[in-house]
């Protein structure tokens, strides 16, 4: 109760010292906009560090995933036409995709500000975003955005209910300026842009 009084003070205090308020803006905000969206997205991609590569509609999307990730064992996929060794969708708990080398899932909308990726859950078991050694995401260039505002727009939530913007493969740095890649996700991350 106590607690409540002193925050309740604190708050009123704030009101009170108010000098000037200000309105919302009646214009809404304008983000940036590139006259090529997907050369600034493929550039961006590449400045947080994933590999892209373009490929035509009709390209046989395994062999481009076989040939970008040579060395890996297991894939792990629910993405129709994708050939996996494991399905997030069938598998009896995600702990089964622990040792996965290369997730594939697919790509909603793509931000070229910030390189980012919209990812709905389309899938039983999310973890397969962040489990996986390496992750490939697949992607439409008719989906790449300029910028944010556009993507929340374009945004469609699923029945799971979740989804999650990726930029690039998963890293952090310690006050010593260590940079470590895959701390908490993929090690990582290439996008297949397809016409």
């Amino acid at each position: 109760m106590k607690t409540k009084m002193k925050k309740e003070e604190l708050l009123d205090k704030l009101r009170r010292n108010i000098t000037q308020q200000f309105d919302m803006p009646t214009k809404p905000v304008q983000g940036i906009v590139y006259t090529d969206v997907v050369k600034e997205f493929i550039g961006m991609s590449k400045t947080v560090g994933s590999k892209v590569i373009e490929v035509k509609k009709g390209d046989n999307l395994n062999v481009v995933i076989r040939e970008a990730c040579p060395n890996a064992k297991i894939f792990a996929s629910n993405v129709e036409g994708i050939e996996a060794d494991l399905n997030p969708d069938t598998i009896a708990s995600a702990a089964d995709l622990n040792g996965t080398d290369v997730g594939i899932i697919q790509g909603e909308v793509g931000v070229a500000e910030n390189g980012c990726i919209w990812i709905p859950q389309t899938m039983k078991e999310r973890a397969v975003c962040f489990i996986s050694e390496e992750l490939v995401i697949l992607l439409s260039k008719s989906n790449v955005v300029n910028n944010m505002h556009e993507a929340y727009k374009r945004i469609k939530m699923t029945n799971y209910g979740y989804g999650v913007f990726i930029s690039g493969p998963s890293k952090t740095a310690d006050i010593e300026q260590a940079l470590v890649m895959g701390a908490q996700a993929a090690r990582g991350v290439t996008v297949i842009l397809i016409e």
